[in-house]
């Protein structure tokens, strides 16, 4: 006996959206990791970042249990609308990058800076201490952001089980990355992933707030890969527009 499986497009898309917006979240944390455990050692480093997993662990065991018993009219459209607030942040960040108007994200100066930070507190005696809330801070601000965004995309989908397990799959693709590169993170096309992880998250708060609203989308979730067409070229046309611009500005400035 045959059992066809079948891959919805929303599963597609949801698939890339966590593993995207997972893997550009371990890659920040993964650099904080490595500059605190090169520079005040590994023990710091590595207790820290224990420690923020089983708080981040306890978090999801207290509050994902709970979104389950929420209404789902009533949850696509809270997400739908975090969704949006938090797709639409990343991704002017990222047109912003990438079309000059803003520096892009260095994760080989973000490195330097955590180790100037610990080089500071180097003749300190809880310098133990600082690195072991430095690693802390990073992992667990960087691993809240992964824990939002596989709650809200896998909840809202009813795919919490497809999403967690993207999630974890990025994480270990990013470790694994991460040891064998250690501080090479710099060739990592960030802001082209954040502006993917944007396009994807406005797509989803779109269509999910749009399902809230009991908007009937054309082809049902096979929508989403428009949606995801559309703000892409949204966001092409914009970037475009601001180097015209700034051009402009550097023409009548000379």
């Amino acid at each position: 006996m045959i059992v066809a499986a079948t891959v919805s497009t929303s599963d597609v898309v949801l698939v890339g959206a966590v593993f995207l917006a997972c893997a550009v979240e371990m890659v920040e944390a993964l650099t904080i990791v490595l500059a605190v455990g090169h520079t005040r050692g590994w023990r710091s480093a590595l207790e820290g970042t224990g420690a923020a997993v089983l708080v981040l662990g306890a978090l999801v065991a207290a509050i994902g249990p709970a979104l389950v018993h929420v209404p789902l009219s009533a949850l696509r459209l809270v997400v739908g609308g975090i969704l949006l607030i938090f797709g639409l942040q990343w991704l002017r960040k990222a047109i912003l990058r990438a079309a000059g108007l803003k520096a892009l994200h260095d994760e080989d100066e973000a490195y330097r800076e955590v180790v100037a930070e610990m080089q500071a507190v180097a003749t300190r005696p809880d310098r133990d201490r600082v690195a072991f809330v430095m690693a802390f801070k990073g992992v667990f601000l960087e691993g809240l952001e992964v824990v939002v965004a596989v709650l809200t995309l896998g909840v809202s989908a009813h795919r919490l089980g497809l999403a967690s397990l993207t999630a974890a799959v990025a994480i270990l693709v990013v470790g694994g990355v991460g040891l064998i590169v250690a501080r090479q993170l710099s060739n990592v096309p960030e802001n082209l992933m954040k502006m993917g992880v944007g396009v994807m998250l406005v797509s989803f708060g779109t269509f999910w707030t749009g399902e809230a609203l009991r908007v009937r989308w054309p082809g049902s979730d096979a929508i989403l890969l428009a949606l995801v067409a559309f703000y892409a070229l949204i966001s092409a046309a914009m970037i475009s527009s601001l180097r015209r611009g700034e051009s402009r500005s550097l023409e009548v400035a000379s």
